[in-house]
């Protein structure tokens, strides 16, 4: 379809309209490797962001799910058991920094990217969803006991009221952490392949 002009001469929408995209193979490397961890920062500082929030559909009980956790599960699950440490420890931190750092979260997080490390989740199971799911689950149930168990050695609450809140906080967590763990990890582990398949 052609669109009139006032100079008597008609465009096509499309060559008006068109803009040249370079393909990501096509970027220098060192703008390629800054994109890349802009991407995996930006995707930290919104699960941050989200850790707070509880929508429609994300709360279950009050509790929502742990973002962060499914962050590192998704981050470790194919690297090395100290870059999963690693980043657990990093994200421990930053969530000490938005809620209270006593006990820290740092030492539940770097287990969890420990763990999952040594999972070595690609020699074991194939279909990605289930697997995820089913480990974000069993880590999440491991990092609500380690933490609840952290808060009974700090002394300074009831233990009868440590774990009556565990067992409800517990299940709620695992559930939703689980069901949601795809939505983050399937584009980050998508943009993470892509990075690595233009590195080599």
């Amino acid at each position: 379809m052609k669109t009139p002009s006032f100079n008597g001469k008609s465009k096509s929408p499309a060559r008006r309209f068109s803009v040249r995209r370079m393909p990501l193979s096509r970027w220098h490397p060192g703008l390629l490797h800054l994109f890349d961890w802009g991407v995996t920062i930006g995707s930290v500082l919104l699960c941050l962001l989200l850790l707070p929030t509880r929508l429609p559909g994300m709360e279950l009980l009050g509790i929502g799910p742990n973002w962060l956790l499914i962050w590192v599960v998704a981050w470790s699950v194919k690297r090395s058991v100290w870059a999963g440490t690693f980043a657990g420890i990093v994200l421990g931190l930053l969530q000490d920094a938005i809620t209270s750092p006593h006990p820290s979260h740092a030492i539940t997080l770097g287990l969890v990217g420990f763990l999952t490390g040594l999972l070595q989740k690609q020699r074991f199971i194939q279909e990605d969803f289930i697997s995820i799911a089913l480990i974000v689950f069993g880590m999440a149930i491991l990092a609500e006991t380690f933490f609840a168990l952290l808060l009974t050695l700090a002394g300074d609450r009831q233990t009868e009221y440590i774990w009556a809140y565990y067992q409800r906080v517990t299940l709620a967590s695992a559930i939703l952490s689980s069901l949601w763990a795809p939505v983050l990890y399937y584009p980050l582990n998508s943009w993470w392949q892509r990075m690595k398949m233009l590195e080599s």
